[in-house]
């Protein structure tokens, strides 16, 4: 029998190939599923929209031309020479310009927002449950207080108070979303805290601290990974209702939400100001979507398995 190629059979048997890198696998993993893929371009697609807004605009957003307003998309205005790809808004601004900057502050809230909320359910949700005892029953008691509170009773409570902004959006979003991550991590930590390396750790001496921050912490972030990839979209229908609102951004900032709810009193002579915005809505939630379910596929071992 002739020997056989080297590059394919070692001393042993067959030589296993080379495993890939977590970073490789998953971008492998994001190429076989489209629609992630998809999700994935959108996305792209939006964050270099936000980041590079001043350029990409072709107007400024704030420019408002009176005697021009409520014109047709694909309209070229002989009086300012600009040609409106979308149209313009009630008060004679560019409505693609609009929408572009609009991008900037949906994603700087979501992401702020999902990153805020995290950090504090995250180190909630550990400490309960770890801890256990009289501390998870506060932090838990805690959770349900938050649940039970309507969330719009509490966003036109502290808007009130404090007047719109930028900040206090992020803050009642924030406020809103932690009680998830929350349950979600105290769940998960209940579980690994109950592992073989976890007892022997603590066996061996180690202080709690270093069990949490080395055993258990690295083991429950795929499950707040998880929740984060999912309410990205979430909040982005949020912080567009607020500013649908009024309750949201100042008014002087455009946003997806905003612009919304300045286009609805002109449903039927200026449907487009109300159309678009919609729609740079639906599309950046259904991208993040696609994404946060492949995440959540990817991440889950029992669905890989």
């Amino acid at each position: 029998m002739p020997d056989q190629p080297a590059s394919l059979f070692g001393a042993q048997g067959p030589i296993a190939p080379p495993r890939l890198s977590l970073a490789a696998d998953a971008w492998h993993s994001l190429l076989r599923h489209k629609p992630a893929l998809l999700g994935a371009i959108v996305l792209v697609i939006i964050a270099a929209m936000a980041v590079f807004s001043p350029w990409i605009a072709p107007y400024d957003p704030a420019q408002q031309v009176p005697w021009e307003a409520r014109r047709a998309p694909l309209t070229f205005l002989e009086a300012s020479g600009r040609f409106v790809l979308l149209g313009t808004d009630h008060l004679g601004r560019d409505l693609l310009s609009r929408i572009v900057f609009a991008s900037r502050v949906t994603l700087i809230v979501a992401f702020t927002a999902v990153v805020i909320s995290g950090a504090i359910g995250l180190v909630i949700g550990v400490v309960a449950g770890y801890m256990g005892r009289w501390i998870d029953a506060i932090c838990m008691r805690l959770v349900d207080i938050f649940l039970a509170f309507p969330f719009e009773l509490l966003a036109l409570s502290i808007v009130a108070v404090t007047g719109p902004s930028l900040g206090v959006v992020i803050a009642v979003m924030a406020l809103r979303v932690w009680v998830v991550y929350a349950r979600v991590v105290r769940g998960a930590t209940l579980s690994v805290r109950e592992k073989d390396y976890v007892r022997a750790a603590v066996a061996l001496g180690a202080s709690e601290w270093r069990v949490v921050a080395v055993h258990v912490l690295p083991n429950v972030l795929t499950p707040a990974i998880v929740i984060a990839t999912l309410y990205v979209g979430r909040l982005i229908l949020i912080e567009s209702a607020l500013s649908f609102l009024g309750i949201g951004v100042p008014p002087s900032t455009p946003t997806w939400g905003g612009i919304l709810g300045d286009g609805r009193s002109y449903i039927d002579t200026a449907w487009w100001i109300a159309f678009y915005p919609g729609l740079a809505i639906m599309i950046t939630v259904l991208g993040v979507n696609l994404l946060g379910d492949w995440v959540r596929d990817y991440l889950d071992p029992k669905i890989q398995t």
